[in-house]
């Protein structure tokens, strides 16, 4: 963004939270989990565990549950980025994103790490 400036050209940040979409969908996650959890050596499938496997997968469909169907969320500011005579920096699309990806970009490491 700051290097483009250079140039002349502003550049808007969209940073989305989590959406329901073709690349965020359980069964692609899966799909493409396992197909590179097949490639990975037996030494390093030991070392991780089969649980490991399980509670990933599990998480995924945790996370599907708490996405938003809603992307206008994103697609508006797209539109505001693009139409807006003083677009903003950032925007930020989604509640995931406003109230715990920006809050936590803003901790010392250590204590996003923790959180």
């Amino acid at each position: 963004r700051i290097e483009m400036r250079d140039f002349g050209v502003k550049v808007s940040v969209i940073e989305p939270g989590y959406f329901k979409t073709a690349i965020t969908s359980p069964e692609n996650l899966e799909k493409n989990f396992l197909s590179i959890w097949e490639k990975v050596p037996e030494e390093t499938k030991a070392s991780y565990g089969e649980n490991y496997l399980k509670e990933f997968l599990l998480s995924l469909r945790r996370m599907q549950k708490q996405c938003s169907p809603d992307l206008t969320l994103v697609t508006d500011c797209m539109e505001h980025a693009l139409t807006s005579r003083h677009p903003r920096t950032r925007y930020s699309a989604g509640w995931d994103a406003k109230l715990l990806y920006i809050p936590l970009s803003y901790l010392p490491s250590a204590l996003a790490d923790v959180v």
